[in-house]
C-alpha cells in the first residue's frame, strides 16, 4: 500500500462526513469548501469509495454521501486500500535476483516486516476513532439546516408607458410628418 496525498484527500473527506452524516448525506460541495480538496477530485475519489461500498450516494435536492457502514467498521486501511489500491500481499521476504550470491545484504525482510506492521496498525485505526480525535481537539461541527428552494418573489410591476412608434413601419410616419 502507498500513503498518498489522494488517501490523504479521501481520509480527510471520509472524516467530514462521519462527523455530518446525522444531518443527512453530505453535498460534495460542501465537503469541498470545508476541506479546500477540488471538487473534480472528490468526485473521483468518492467514485472509488462508492465501488468499493464504503460511501452511498443520494442524488437530487438535498442529496450527497453517506456512509454504508458505522464509523466503527471502517478502517484506514479500508479507505486508502480503496483509493490507492489493493496492498500488496507479498510478505514474504523473497531476495532480489541481482544481489543473489553477490555478497549484497538482503532488506527485503526488514521492509516486509515493516509493511506488515504499517498494514496492522492501519487495520486497527477505525474511521470512528479519528472522529472522536478530532472532536476531543475541539473541531467544531456545524450542523446544516436543509436548504429549501426559496421561490423567488414577484413584485407587481406596473407597465411603463412608452409613447412612440412600436413598428419600424411606425417610425416611417414619424420621419414623413418631419
Amino acid at each position: 500500500m502507498r500513503l498518498t496525498t489522494k488517501g490523504g484527500f479521501a481520509l480527510t473527506a471520509m472524516i467530514d462526513v462521519a462527523m455530518r452524516e446525522r444531518d443527512g448525506p453530505v453535498p460534495l460541495a460542501s465537503i469541498s469548501q470545508r476541506q479546500h480538496i477540488a471538487r473534480s477530485s472528490l468526485e473521483l475519489l468518492f467514485s472509488k469509495l462508492r465501488q468499493h461500498a464504503l460511501i452511498k450516494a443520494t442524488r437530487g435536492p438535498g442529496g450527497g454521501y453517506t456512509l454504508t457502514r458505522r464509523a466503527s467498521e471502517i478502517t484506514v486501511a479500508d479507505i486508502l486500500a480503496s483509493v490507492d489500491g489493493q496492498p500488496v500481499a507479498d510478505t514474504e521476504a523473497s531476495p532480489r535476483k541481482d544481489t543473489a550470491g553477490k555478497g549484497c545484504y538482503s532488506t527485503d525482510a526488514l521492509w516486509a516486516s515493516a509493511k506488515h506492521h504499517v498494514m496492522e496498525f492501519l487495520g486497527s485505526v477505525t474511521l470512528q476513532s479519528l472522529v472522536e480525535e478530532q472532536l476531543a481537539k475541539g473541531v467544531r461541527v456545524e450542523h446544516e439546516a436543509p436548504t429549501k428552494r426559496q421561490t423567488p418573489q414577484i413584485s407587481a410591476v406596473t407597465p411603463m408607458r412608452v409613447n412612440a412608434p412600436n413598428s419600424v413601419f411606425a417610425w416611417n410616419g414619424v420621419f414623413a410628418k418631419r
